[in-house]
């Protein structure tokens, strides 16, 4: 299978996404979840999919 170039690199932006996804989840379901820590998450969400959309 041929993939195009850079693909690699989109599919590990979006399963390093997915983890974040899942440390956002799993703080917030915390019974007192750490802002700033929430709010760091975010931004790194919000970088990566503006880097995923950039490609």
């Amino acid at each position: 299978m041929h993939t195009s170039p850079g693909s690699g690199h989109v599919d590990a932006l979006h399963v390093k996404h997915a983890g974040l996804d899942a440390r956002l989840r799993a703080e917030m379901a915390r019974p007192a979840p750490d802002a700033g820590l929430v709010k760091d998450i975010k931004k790194q969400k919000l970088k990566i999919k503006e880097e995923i959309s950039r490609l």
